[in-house]
């Protein structure tokens, strides 16, 4: 909607006022919009101030999107689609709905292609390593409600798995010493959200490893690196 966040003030005023005066004075900003959406009507009781709410609503809800919604519906006609969505509406509630649910350790895990050196270097012994911490962290992290959410977002920016999943997929790689110029291998994980990637350092403890990325998770701020 053009003008959707300038009327949220000017509504609210609406709904709120108490006299016949603020009433006039709340609906001025709003005029050719009501005159435009068909919900402009005499002001002559409070009474009146909920009716022209509701028309406001009704229009906002209900009659600015009949025509797409119509023209959606004709679209869905097309080989069928529409009479199976109301036939079987559970079964396609899943892909109109979102429904929001918690995510476990082993969804996140799944989520994540893990890029490992080749088999036999040393490099991938210790990369493996840090892929069982990772497990394991991801596993601790189930015990609070939301800080698998903020692991997702501190590869990915989204706190939630899209409906159509992330393009590209989430990734893991490792930082070994001397990559990308670092004279010394960071203690922390980076993550760079435009690609959907963590690179996890090569920690030798578990417990070293949970605490860097404790801290990479409660000092990282938007996107960026830690």
């Amino acid at each position: 909607m053009a003008c959707g966040n300038k009327l949220v003030s000017p509504k609210l005023q609406i709904s709120q006022s108490t006299t016949l005066e603020d009433l006039e004075k709340s609906k001025e900003p709003l005029l050719d919009y009501l005159a435009n959406a068909g919900c402009l009507r005499p002001m002559r009781s409070l009474r009146d101030r909920d009716l022209l709410v509701h028309d406001i609503v009704m229009f906002q809800v209900i009659h600015r999107v009949q025509g797409p919604f119509q023209r959606f519906c004709e679209g869905l006609k097309t080989l069928g689609v529409l009479e199976k969505m109301r036939r079987h509406p559970d079964s396609f509630r899943p892909l109109f709905c979102y429904e929001p649910h918690m995510l476990t350790a082993d969804q996140v895990d799944d989520l994540f292609n893990i890029h490992l050196s080749p088999e036999g270097s040393n490099r991938r012994a210790a990369e493996e390593t840090v892929v069982t911490f990772w497990r394991d962290y991801l596993q601790d992290a189930e015990e609070g409600p939301s800080k698998l959410q903020k692991i997702l977002a501190f590869a990915t920016g989204a706190t939630a798995v899209p409906p159509i999943g992330f393009s590209p997929a989430p990734s893991i790689e490792f930082i070994h010493r001397g990559d990308d110029d670092f004279s010394s291998t960071p203690i922390f994980p980076l993550a760079n959200t435009c690609v959907n990637c963590i690179r996890l350092p090569l920690h030798v403890s578990y417990q070293l490893f949970k605490e860097k990325f404790d801290f990479a998770l409660g000092n990282t701020y938007g996107f960026g690196r830690v």
